[in-house]
């Protein structure tokens, strides 16, 4: 009998008109049980799959990273085609390749990069609706700007974690967040950059930064919520729709085949 290998995955899906990554006993409709699924059938084995991050329902990936053990020595270039062509047209692999048997997806990963997109004008783009939040509000982009440096660093972010029974450690390190303009001033990019981050962390931060850009918060008072450590301090949830997990970075010693 072969020993197992270990494979890893890059690929992007339009989270629209699914349950999230993560397979759950309640739905098959997860992208975790959609590609463990057609993986079982092309090895004859039940494969468990490892991804990156837990992307909510109705959340995107341009660049969600995964990895899963084979046996039989596979191709990786033969297991990338097997499960595009029965993947579904709003999930695909682009990269398939073998790495040692110690690498893994989430607990190997250094820092994770989130976008989410805001249309500010009246109407959303039709062609990219599904992946922008459609505030339809102007926004006071330059106190965002303010408001998210404070965000930034080391800090305990209880305040911003959706998950009010979480006993884990709720320290992080929130490396960069940047607020850009684009399309014609319309369209607001927020790229969040960490080590990590907390269940719903990213939309509720987006959500208090909007209220800050509404002028219904202060940007000093980012400071006040972070020491709160209390969900209540902090602004609303922002919708799924607009948040997209873009990239996702390892140590070079991980990287090795």
């Amino acid at each position: 009998m072969s020993e197992k290998q270990n494979y890893r995955i890059l690929l992007q899906y339009e989270g629209t008109r699914y349950d999230g990554w993560q397979k759950q006993g309640n739905t098959d409709n997860t992208i975790q049980g959609r590609l463990e699924a057609i993986l079982t059938r092309m090895t004859g084995d039940p494969v468990e799959i490892q991804g990156s991050g837990r992307t909510d329902a109705g959340v995107h990936a341009l660049g969600q990273v995964a990895n899963f053990h084979l046996k039989g020595g596979y191709d990786p270039e033969a297991v990338m085609e097997y499960l595009n062509r029965y993947l579904p047209e709003d999930i695909a692999v682009l990269r398939c390749e073998r790495v040692s048997n110690r690498f893994h997806s989430r607990l190997n990963a250094v820092s994770k990069t989130y976008v989410y997109q805001i249309e500010t004008a009246p109407r959303r783009d039709v062609f990219t609706r599904r992946v922008q939040y459609g505030l339809g509000q102007h926004l006071d982009v330059e106190a965002m700007r303010k408001a998210a440096r404070l965000l930034c660093g080391t800090h305990d972010y209880k305040s911003f974690c959706g998950n009010k029974k979480m006993k884990k450690s709720t320290v992080r390190t929130v490396h960069a967040i940047e607020v850009a303009q684009k399309r014609g001033d319309t369209l607001l990019e927020l790229r969040f950059t960490g080590n990590g981050f907390l269940q719903h962390m990213v939309r509720i931060m987006v959500g208090t930064l909007i209220e800050v850009g509404r002028g219904q918060r202060t940007w000093q008072s980012m400071t006040q919520i972070l020491e709160a450590e209390d969900r209540q301090a902090a602004g609303y949830t922002a919708p799924p729709e607009g948040l997209c997990l873009a990239e996702v970075r390892y140590n070079m010693d991980m990287e090795g085949k």
